[in-house]
């Protein structure tokens, strides 16, 4: 199935979505519950403001991203790579 230059709400429920391909896709206020983004690759996203809860994490990458005013339960993230840096940096021999 192909959407191309839509204005349309989709409702995809115990759907089978595979290898699909979202490109230049508004999707702003989009609602997943349920869903297996395992091996997923989200690239050049806008994803300010997005909650994520309940979610396996394992094994993610998150990397050359502006991460300013993200959170892990509640700790700014930019402080706690300050902090792991600082303590990596007093760990290297001089």
């Amino acid at each position: 199935m192909k959407l191309h230059h839509t204005v349309e709400r989709l409702d995809a429920n115990d759907a089978n979505l595979s290898g699909s391909a979202f490109v230049n896709v508004n999707m702003a206020g989009a609602r997943f519950s349920d869903v297996r983004l395992s091996g997923a690759t989200i690239d050049n996203a806008c994803l300010a403001g997005a909650r994520i809860t309940d979610a396996n994490l394992a094994g993610a990458a998150i990397s050359g991203c502006r991460m300013t005013g993200m959170t892990i339960e509640g700790v700014p993230v930019e402080d706690m790579l300050a902090a792991y840096r600082s303590a990596k940096e007093e760990t290297v021999p001089a």
